[in-house]
C-alpha cells in the first residue's frame, strides 16, 4: 500500500467520522466502526468591546430602560390626572401596584381592614388585591387618616389606579 492509498483511507475515515478502522490485505479483512457522538458543550465568549462600543451600548440600554419606564410614568400621571378628576385633593394617595380584584377584608365575613376616618400608620394593611390566585396585601405608604376609599369591595383595579386617599 502506497502513501496515496493511505491518505485516501485517512481522508475517508475523517469524512465519515469513523472512530476506528482496520484493514488486512491477506485474505482481505476490513472493519469499520462509528459510535454515536456524545453531545459537546461549546462555550463562546462575547467579543471584547472598545470604549466607543461600550458607550453606544450603554446609551441603547438607557434608551430601552427609559422606554420601559415611560408607560409606568404615564400610568402614574394618568392616575394623578384621574384622581384630580375624581376630586382627590390630597397628595397622599395609595395606588394599586398591580392589576387584580380588590378586597376590603381578608374574607367575606371578616371585619374590613380600614374605613373612612380610621387612623393608619405607614405599613398598615389597607386592603388586598387578588392577582393570579395570590393575595397581595396593600400597605399604607403614609401615616394619617383615611379620607376616602376610592374603590368598592370585589372591584377589578388597574395598575396605578388610586385606592385610598389619606390626609
Amino acid at each position: 500500500m502506497n502513501i496515496d492509498e493511505i491518505m485516501t483511507l485517512v481522508k475517508a475515515v475523517s469524512d465519515y467520522n469513523l472512530t476506528s478502522f482496520e484493514l488486512e490485505e491477506g485474505n482481505v479483512k476490513i472493519s469499520l466502526k462509528r459510535e454515536k457522538e456524545m453531545p459537546q458543550i461549546v462555550t463562546v465568549g462575547a467579543p471584547a468591546m472598545d470604549a466607543a462600543s461600550a458607550a453606544v451600548s450603554a446609551q441603547m440600554m438607557g434608551a430601552a430602560m427609559a422606554a420601559q419606564a415611560a408607560p409606568a410614568a404615564a400610568a402614574q400621571n394618568g392616575a394623578a390626572e384621574s384622581s384630580a378628576e375624581a376630586g382627590i385633593s390630597s397628595d397622599k394617595v395609595v395606588t394599586s401596584p398591580l392589576v387584580g380584584t380588590f378586597y376590603t377584608a381578608s374574607s367575606p365575613d371578616a371585619e374590613v381592614f380600614v374605613k373612612v376616618g380610621d387612623t393608619v400608620k405607614k405599613g398598615q394593611v389597607l386592603g388586598i388585591i387578588e392577582a393570579m390566585k395570590l393575595m397581595n396585601e396593600i400597605e399604607s405608604e403614609f401615616d394619617g387618616v383615611v379620607e376616602a376609599v376610592l374603590v368598592k369591595n370585589e372591584e377589578v383595579v388597574e395598575y396605578g389606579q388610586p385606592l385610598f386617599r389619606i390626609r
